[in-house]
């Protein structure tokens, strides 16, 4: 068995980590567990664990959707959190809205449930999570942090190729392996 996932790998610029770093500064008392720069990605599909031998056909899907995409670009700004006020979960930086990344995401999520992999319930909210929260004391603080960068242009991203990752899940954080790269055609 393996946990995989299919994502878009993300290349932090200075100005991504400097604020990534502003976070942690400022919310350094509190309870998150912070996602390390090299690991940001933007997931297009979550499998789980799942059997070894079911890695194959969901390669050769992937592979096909990337034959169908060609390489664009798109912004990274702005700053959230998913759950409520009273109980945020997730701390993430925003993606601008993108028909190309939207269009790959439902190609992806399309072709997948060919081969019997049901579609998520929600709908794609590109974002990239950079931290989430196991308890925290002051949520003002958060809100303040937050809404001062909610609007704040992040970096651009080229998008010419996603992953097939293997994600193995230790104490001190997962570590993601490459299995298959797929480039836009």
């Amino acid at each position: 068995m393996k946990r995989i996932f299919a994502a878009v790998k993300i290349h932090p610029s200075e100005a991504f980590i400097s604020l990534l770093y502003q976070f942690k500064k400022v919310l350094r008392e509190e309870h998150i567990k912070w996602v390390e720069p090299n690991n940001i990605h933007i997931t297009l599909k979550f499998f789980g664990e799942i059997e070894e031998s079911r890695i194959s056909e969901i390669s050769n899907q992937l592979a096909l959707v990337a034959s169908r995409h060609t390489p664009f670009n798109f912004s990274i700004n702005g700053t959230g959190v998913f759950g409520s006020s009273y109980n945020p979960r997730i701390i993430w930086f925003g993606i601008h809205q993108n028909e190309a990344l939207q269009s790959l995401s439902t190609d992806v999520l399309d072709s997948l449930a060919t081969i019997g992999w049901e579609k998520d319930r929600q709908n794609f909210v590109p974002h990239l999570t950079i931290g989430r929260i196991k308890s925290i004391n002051n949520k003002k603080t958060l809100k303040e942090l937050v809404d001062r960068y909610k609007n704040v242009p992040i970096q651009e991203e080229g998008l010419n190729e996603f992953y097939l990752y293997e994600s193995i899940l230790k104490p001190q954080g997962p570590i993601y392996s490459v299995l298959k790269t797929f480039e836009l055609k």
